[in-house]
């Protein structure tokens, strides 16, 4: 993806819902289970500690790698500064090596995750435990998904791969969506919950991405306009994927969301006919549920 984008305000236009009808896939046997996401981690360790060594890493190359999507990004305007935004791009930077050691090896996903300010999705409140690995509250019994969970998702849906439409359900904080846009062509994002996907807006304006679109609406039914897409990915875990969501993949496009109640895994759905899906189990995780209709 050599494509080069404006990097004019984000349009942020919505566009409409479809009308399918969930429905569910079975899913197979387990692969591996690795740590799932908690938000009850220890932040200590993440405070500032002063200067962080400039040797090579993991965290480094992954920025080279992504240096030309991170132009995608403008930085917020110096006339409207806040404190938590202060937080050094160090700490970013170590975050990126931490999920590089959890096994996270896709340089460009590596990369975006070092070019996006997670802190400016996040209370300001909550400005010390910004890059910790964990998830965060962000109000509307809702969280911004721990580092490492959003680099895996993002990781095994693109597969090494060329990203042209990529789905998002669950926008949030918009912080995922941010990070998508620096991996893929055209990024849609959706979102249920009202005062989210204000939140989101506003967090995502400052940062002015050409190639992000939010939509509030029901993501159970997903954008069949926009569709067919490469990949899609959700941020909440039903008891099942929505039907709807696995015709909107495109033949060889990958679906990669949280599946269960009290237990859950991520699942790998790759769509490989007109009528037909293969199914993969992941690790072990823990999201919101996934909820129909809007709020």
């Amino acid at each position: 993806m050599n494509d080069k984008r404006s990097n004019f305000p984000l349009p942020l236009s919505s566009v409409t819902g479809g009308n399918a009808k969930p429905g569910s896939l079975p899913a197979s046997q387990p692969i591996r289970v690795a740590t799932p996401q908690t938000a009850t981690r220890n932040a200590a360790h993440t405070a500032v500690q002063g200067a962080f060594s400039p040797s090579p890493s993991p965290a480094r190359s992954a920025g080279a790698a992504a240096q030309g999507f991170g132009q995608r990004l403008q930085p917020v305007p110096a006339s409207a500064p806040r404190a938590d935004m202060m937080i050094s791009d160090a700490i970013r930077n170590q975050m990126v090596q931490r999920v590089a050691r959890q096994g996270v090896q896709d340089q460009l996903v590596l990369g975006a995750l070092n070019t996006v300010p997670r802190h400016g999705f996040i209370e300001p409140a909550l400005s010390a435990q910004a890059y910790i690995d964990a998830s965060l509250p962000i109000g509307h019994h809702q969280t911004i998904s721990q580092p490492y969970i959003v680099a895996r998702m993002i990781e095994v849906m693109r597969n090494g791969g060329q990203l042209n439409n990529v789905l998002e359900i669950g926008t949030g904080c918009g912080y995922q969506a941010a990070v998508l846009s620096c991996v893929a062509r055209n990024v849609y994002s959706i979102e249920r919950i009202k005062p989210l996907h204000e939140l989101a807006k506003s967090n995502l304006r400052p940062l002015r991405i050409a190639n992000l679109r939010l939509h509030y609406g029901d993501g159970m039914l997903g954008l069949p306009q926009a569709a067919p897409f490469d990949g899609i990915i959700l941020a909440a875990a039903g008891l099942a994927v929505p039907q709807a969501l696995l015709e909107q993949l495109s033949i060889g496009g990958r679906l990669v969301a949280p599946v269960g109640a009290q237990v859950q895994h991520l699942q790998l759905i790759t769509r490989t006919g007109k009528a037909e899906w293969t199914s993969e189990t992941l690790e072990a995780c823990h999201f919101v549920p996934l909820r129909p209709g809007v709020v």
